[in-house]
Formats: C-alpha cells, sequence, structure tokens
C-alpha cells in the first residue's frame, strides 16, 4: 500500500506521541479534523493506526508483511469461489471431455440426482481413459472418477489460505465447495488455482484494502 505524504506525516506525528487525538493530530499539522478524516480512515483500516474511542490513535508497529498475512488470512473460500461444473454420474466420458473443453476447465465434479457430490474427474482421468478407447460414448464417468471419501473438498467459510495448502499438498487443479445436507455433500461451487491468482494479484493491487 502506498502512502501519500501527508499519511506518512500523521504516521510520524502518531508514533512517539500515541494515543493521540484526531483534533491534535490536525493541529500539529495545522489543518482541520474533517480534512484529516479520510487519511485516518485510511491509517485505520489498513492496520497501521488502531483507533479508541474517547482515547485516540496509536501505532499498531505492524509491518508490510505482518499486514499482508493479517489480510490473507481474512479472505474465505466464499470470497472468491466461482460457479461449479458438474456433470451427472451417469453421462458417458465422452459427454466429460465435451464439457472440459467447451467450459475450459481443468476438473469436473460428478453429482447425483440431488447435486451431491459422487465423485471428481480431471483431465488426467479423462485422457486416460481416452487412450485406447474406441467408443467413449459407451463409457459411464462413474467407472473412471475419483470417489469418495478420496476427494478432498472445501467449505465456503473456510480460509482460503487452507484451501490453497490443500490443492498444494494433493496436487491437484480445484476443489469442490460443498455444504452438509441430508442427502450428503452438496457441491456449492470450486475453488481453483485460478482462484489463488486472482486473490493474490488483488493483495497485491491493495484492490480490496485500500
Amino acid at each position: 500500500m502506498e502512502l501519500s505524504d501527508r499519511q506518512e506525516q500523521i504516521i510520524e506525528i502518531v508514533k512517539p506521541n500515541g494515543p493521540i487525538t484526531g483534533e491534535k493530530i490536525a493541529e500539529k499539522l495545522g489543518l482541520t479534523r474533517a480534512t484529516l478524516r479520510p487519511d485516518l480512515a485510511i491509517l485505520t483500516m489498513a492496520g497501521i493506526l488502531e483507533a479508541r474511542p474517547r482515547v485516540g490513535y496509536f501505532f499498531t508497529g505492524k509491518t508490510g508483511s505482518e499486514l499482508l498475512t493479517e489480510n490473507i488470512k481474512k479472505l474465505k473460500v466464499q470470497d472468491y469461489q466461482q460457479i461449479p461444473v458438474a456433470i451427472r454420474e451417469d453421462a458417458s466420458v465422452y459427454d466429460a471431455i465435451t464439457s472440459m473443453f467447451l467450459e475450459d476447465v481443468g476438473t469436473l465434479f460428478v453429482v447425483d440426482e440431488q447435486s451431491c457430490l459422487t465423485g471428481v474427474l480431471s483431465r488426467k482421468d479423462l485422457l486416460r481413459a481416452s487412450l485406447g478407447q474406441q467408443h467413449l460414448s459407451g463409457v459411464p464417468v462413474h467407472i473412471i472418477m475419483t470417489r469418495m471419501p478420496n476427494i478432498t473438498v472445501c467449505r465456503k467459510n473456510d480460509s482460503l489460505i487452507e484451501a490453497a495448502q490443500k490443492l498444494i499438498n494433493k496436487q491437484i487443479d480445484g476443489l469442490p465447495v460443498v455444504k452438509d445436507t441430508e442427502a450428503g455433500l452438496e457441491v456449492i461451487g470450486r475453488i481453483t488455482k485460478t482462484s489463488m491468482t486472482k486473490a493474490l494479484v488483488e493483495l497485491t493491487m491493495d484492490e480490496r484494502f485500500d
């Protein structure tokens, strides 16, 4: 996060004098409290300053990397989950290959009639099945898919960093986002390596925390 000259001045005032009121900061800078309000709000939201009612502002002492780490830990799966791409378990391998190509995804989630997760198909699964197979339209995906409980899942309230660790540890391209129902694990979204890249770019550009 790039600070303005005035915001840097505010930090230098608060560091040795905190807690200090907004009025005192404004007085030292020769400005009005109203003029400083946006700068103080930005510094507080960024975690550089902390405000206490009827006490004033003080410097948190946190470095940029510490603030970035805190911001990353705040991110949830639901902030970045995408629409899931699913296919029925009675669909053919040919149908699955077509869906993967048209949707431009690396993972398909196999679901039953209640939209509950029964399996996962990766590019490798479909490539392996297509080798030597002349009639892919006659081979159902449930024969080649990875089944529960060998499927790694996440939930919308999980932290994004936990989901990223699962992707790395399992060496997979995507995770189904599920919710618990009486019928099973209903697929409500997906988290992919692309999701992680988007989060990283947004954090770098300070789009979420300016």
